[in-house]
């Protein structure tokens, strides 16, 4: 179709292209190496430090179309998406910069004559704004047709522009589009309603605003633009809403197909459709980018979009999980811009079901009970619902605050949030009181160290012995001047081989050797930023302060960590490269005899996937690949393709660790020189440690080494074991555990006969006329005991059967059938809670059918002797 989504995109970078601007990819929606954001949220977040002045290109003019994320932080529309037909969490936007090139005048004019003639939408409709004191731009306006009246100016709030409180700013011009009188508002820019809409913003970067937000003028003023597609699509295909796009209307009938509904039918379900559509293109998005659902940072604000949209799904009908399914709507429509989509459509499809199956069973348990308190309230008069029933929900369900406002929104309801923020409070102090809760304060002594001493200087990457000035003895957290044989101490030294623990990788060991004494080293440490300190035991002589030490890391422990740490960044690669880029390494552990690496998965790794990563680690090792490393500012770490994650803290010089063609990394650890020197990779374990976060365990070298000599040993011992040989064992292990299935199903037969056999000389009366078979069956286990309860209710056809076993761990199993004819007055449930408690036990179950377990097998016979009353007394009432 003419001024298709697709066909605007394409006329946009054309249009720029033409002008002598580069066409640039877009980013990432995790922001590159800027602390300052959650998220990218404008087309000129990539280009920020070009406009400092910090960094160079080789272009001046760059275009873009950028994805971009406005659901947290200072740039938040979450709350508005669905109630506006043009609020959006993830959009696109088309953006071009001039990087100390052109100014004002090209800027204005390239956006009238794209706008106009490229697009074709109609001068008489349009409208523009400028800043109150811009007087260029008022007359480059006029100068190429624009009439004064359609001019307006504006103050700061409107056409005065900064991405944040800091960083680069300055003053604006809007383009806005009349919709015409069937759009409710005013007919002027900025006004009421949606009759009058902005565009497109034309940014004349003069400025940086400092902390002390203070304007200080940029080296060379620039140009930054920002149009949002899905507003200029709506606007140049003519329709009123961005919804009712081409960027939408196929999500939108997916959505609808999918419920049994019809867009535009009915405002509340189309309330409800959009939220769905909307939030399954920022959950695609944010996916492809290697965000996972958590409950922290980045993966919480997915989570929050994600589970909106599922109770979205709700509201009109769906119950079941269906985002996963629509996920590929999205990357069918946007694959064709974003190749990274595709890549990533299984990883989209699987973490977005294992999160909706997660967000219904809390749904499940906690809406009928929000809906209960809601109107318990409404039928009281109260329009606010208590901050201590919206705890009780939170706390105990697990239900989202925000989903709880949502919800209430939409009953005309609101939240107690003080009384809800106060009985979060009161629960920390529990926590603090009840786990004895301190705050962790630096030691005294550890203070006083790193602010008298100066920073140590490590020199480990290098070499692994110097000598060094003894600065500081620490004894028992008291400062001393001297340490003898058997004292235990911490030392301060003005230089250091020794790797203090840090970024996963445990300290090194060693040996210091001075005039009189050596020391050794059990444990280094990085107490305070630019402090390091030596923890062991003197072995011999005495130590001063003041001396010169001789200092030696023990070079097979500093070797074997280097190994593990080399290892971890091959594993991490792999990982990405064979899972996604939503992996993200959660935390490590690096030592000498093993490493241990958390990573962001939704799901184990099967047999498969384990050997796969194996694999591909080995082949890396064996190609003894050079391991490198470079000292860099952060950024051009980045612009080099470092893998680090912008939600860490790194400083302004950065290490990063190299395999060519493999692994790019920010660390500070130690390596090994080439990949050869691993020797061997060996996954130990993989388990799961935290929802959507999995571990994996693994030796290296002489470790990995053992391991397979242990693993060969004990395959030989079973060999020995079968009597056959290793190529037999497998079948051999097969055959005898069918063979033990086999004689432990024909014990249970036998132990189910013999308790047949011997239900005749069982407790068996007849009460008030029905009969009641009690029996202790000690040796069946639960499923024998079931299948003796069903053959004695199919004997009796009318009646109770209760049965009571011991079993082998010393528990109680008990069992309580009552046939269906007796329910209206007998109920297993009941019979089971009172023989239960008799025995120290729980139990509950059907009418027909109950079950318990008990801890005292000593009053297992008095527990089966009352089931007689207990009928008798049921059956008289």
């Amino acid at each position: 179709m003419k001024n298709s989504a697709r066909e605007l995109r394409q006329a946009f970078i054309r249009y720029f292209e033409q002008q002598g601007h580069q066409a640039v990819p877009s980013s990432a929606l995790i922001p590159q190496a800027d602390p300052t954001l959650l998220f990218t949220n404008a087309g000129m977040n990539q280009f920020k430090r070009v406009f400092l002045g910090e960094e160079s290109r080789a272009y001046k003019r760059a275009v873009t179309v950028q994805k971009c994320l406005r659901a947290g932080g200072k740039h938040n529309d979450l709350e508005n998406v669905g109630y506006t037909r043009r609020h959006h969490t993830f959009f696109e936007m088309l953006g071009n910069f001039s990087f100390g090139d052109y100014f004002k005048e090209d800027a204005i004019l390239f956006g009238w004559e794209f706008l106009t003639k490229t697009v074709g939408l109609d001068k008489s409709r349009m409208w523009v704004t400028i800043f109150r004191e811009d007087d260029e731009a008022d007359q480059l306006w006029k100068k190429i047709g624009v009439s004064p009246s359609r001019i307006v100016r504006c103050d700061e709030k409107d056409n005065f522009w900064q991405m944040a409180d800091t960083g680069p700013c300055g003053p604006c011009s809007e383009l806005h589009f009349d919709q015409g009188s069937a759009v409710p508002g005013d007919d002027t820019p900025n006004g009421e309603g949606d009759r009058v809409i902005e565009i497109w913003n034309l940014v004349f970067m003069q400025y940086n605003r400092d902390a002390s937000g203070k304007l200080n003028p940029l080296p060379k003023p620039s140009i930054d633009t920002g149009m949002g597609l899905e507003r200029l699509t709506a606007v140049a295909q003519g329709v009123l809403s961005n919804y009712d796009s081409d960027l939408f209307m196929p999500l939108l009938g997916a959505i609808g197909t999918r419920a049994g509904l019809q867009y535009g039918k009915k405002e509340q379900a189309d309330r409800s459709m959009r939220v769905i559509a909307d939030h399954l293109r920022a959950i695609s998005f944010l996916m492809t980018d290697g965000v996972l659902p958590s409950n922290e940072g980045r993966g919480y604000v997915l989570r929050r979009i994600l589970r909106r949209a599922a109770r979205h799904g709700r509201l009109i009908g769906i119950v079941e999980p269906f985002l996963h399914e629509l996920t590929a709507t999205v990357v069918d429509q946007m694959a064709e811009a974003y190749s990274e989509v595709k890549a990533a459509a299984g990883t989209i499809a699987e973490a977005t079901r294992g999160e909706e199956e997660r967000f219904i069973a809390t749904l499940d348990q906690g809406l009928p009970i929000l809906n209960e308190m809601i109107e318990k309230a409404r039928s009281s008069g109260k329009t606010v619902l208590a901050g201590t029933d919206i705890f009780k929900l939170y706390d105990t369900y697990g239900f989202p605050m925000d989903l709880i406002q949502e919800a209430c929104r939409e009953q005309d309801m609101t939240v107690d949030e003080k009384g809800f923020d106060l009985a979060i409070e009161e629960q920390r102090n529990r926590a603090r009181k009840t786990g004895g809760f301190e705050q962790e304060t630096a030691r005294p002594a550890v203070s006083e160290l790193a602010g008298r001493l100066g920073a140590t200087k490590f020199i480990g990457y290098d070499r692994l012995d110097t000598d060094a000035v003894l600065q500081a003895i620490l004894k028992s957290d008291r400062m001393v001047k001297e340490a003898a044989e058997g004292d235990e101490v911490e030392v301060a030294l003005d230089v250091t081989p020794f790797y203090a623990e840090g970024g996963g990788q445990m300290g090194d060991q060693g040996l210091l050797v001075g005039p009189e004494g050596r020391l050794e080293i059990k444990e280094t440490t990085r107490p305070a930023p630019t402090l390091i300190l030596h923890k062991g035991i003197v072995t011999k002589g005495r130590i001063r302060e003041g001396e010169q030490l001789r200092m030696s890391v023990n070079a097979t422990t500093r070797q074997d960590a280097a190994r593990n740490h080399t290892a971890t960044h091959l594993v991490h690669a792999a990982l990405r490269d064979m899972l996604g880029p939503h992996v993200k390494q959660y935390g490590s552990l690096v030592g000498p005899n093993r490493l241990r690496f958390d990573f962001a998965h939704f799901r184990p790794l099967s047999t498969r996937d384990i050997d796969e990563i194996e694999t591909v680690v080995n082949n890396e090792i064996r190609k003894n690949e050079t391991v490198s490393t470079e000292v860099m500012s952060i950024q051009d770490a980045v612009a080099k393709g470092a893998l680090a994650f912008f939600g860490d803290k790194y400083g302004e010089q950065v290490r990063v660790v190299t395999v060519e063609s493999f692994s790019k990394e920010l660390c500070g650890g130690t390596h090994c020189r080439h990949t050869g020197e691993i020797g061997l990779f060996r996954i130990v374990s993989e388990t799961g440690v935290a929802a959507g976060v999995r571990r994996i365990e693994a030796q290296t070298g002489s470790g990995a080494f053992a391991l397979l000599k242990k693993t060969e040993g004990e395959m030989r011992e079973l060999s020995d074991l079968l009597k056959v040989g290793s190529s037999e064992l497998v079948s051999k292990t097969r055959k005898v555990l069918t063979q033990l299935k086999d004689k432990e199903r024909e014990l249970e037969e036998l132990k189910l006969k013999m308790a047949s056999g011997s239900a005749v000389a069982s407790s068996a009366k007849t009460v008030a006329g029905v009969p009641v078979h009690v029996q202790r069956t000690d040796g069946l286990d639960v499923n024998g005991m079931r299948a003796l309860a069903d053959q004695l209710r199919d004997k009796m056809k009318s009646g109770v059967v209760a049965l009571g076993a011991a079993t082998e761990d010393g528990k109680v199993a008990l069992l309580v059938v009552v046939t269906k004819d007796l329910i209206g007055k007998l109920k297993a449930g009941d019979l089971i809670k009172v023989l239960a408690a008799e025995v120290g036990g729980t139990g509950g179950g059907r009418p027909e059918m109950a079950q318990a377990g008990g801890k005292d097998v000593s009053r297992l016979d008095a527990a089966l002797e009352k089931v007689f009353g207990l009928v008798e007394s049921a059956l008289q009432r």
